[in-house]
């Protein structure tokens, strides 16, 4: 079972930021064939959710404050899961999680994404909405998707 938890840039330790960015690097630039700056100055200012099984990191995000990716919204991203992991729904649950926590921390709302475009389905069922066109980042196609819980309650 899959259990999580949250730290700012300042608390991961050396063996927690090796973990999170050897899966980064594991998944997106090995498994997605797509060199990439992953180290883009955005860390230091997020916070991590991280993801153990049996002790193993498995799963994470970057919940990244208003103000460094979207001007007035914050955002989650680098949401990734160990291939090995993929068909137990640990995806789900670390974004479930990453909602509440970023909701939480952020005081907000609103949650604003750039979602890699094979996964729209995954994020719609999370709730988030596509807006725009779709657009290249790093050769990739994305798309930006709101999640506006304020418009939920209604």
């Amino acid at each position: 079972m899959i259990t999580f938890t949250t730290k700012s840039f300042n608390e991961l330790s050396n063996i927690e930021l090796y973990q999170l960015l050897q899966l980064r690097a594991e998944v997106f630039v090995v498994e997605q064939n797509c060199p990439y700056l992953d180290l883009d100055d955005k860390d230091q200012k997020s916070f991590h959710v991280l993801g153990y099984d049996n002790g193993k990191l498995v799963a994470c995000t970057r919940l990244v404050p208003i103000g460094v990716s979207y001007d007035k919204e914050p955002s989650i991203g680098r949401v990734v899961t160990h291939p090995s992991v993929r068909s137990l729904g640990y995806g789900k649950l670390l974004m479930e999680y990453s909602i509440t926590e970023t909701k939480k921390r952020f005081n907000s709302d609103v949650i604003v994404i750039g979602a890699q475009c094979y996964l729209d389905r995954f994020y719609q069922n999370l709730g988030f909405v596509p807006e725009g066109e779709m657009y290249l980042e790093d050769n990739i196609p994305h798309m930006t998707m709101r999640l506006d819980s304020s418009l939920r309650s209604r």
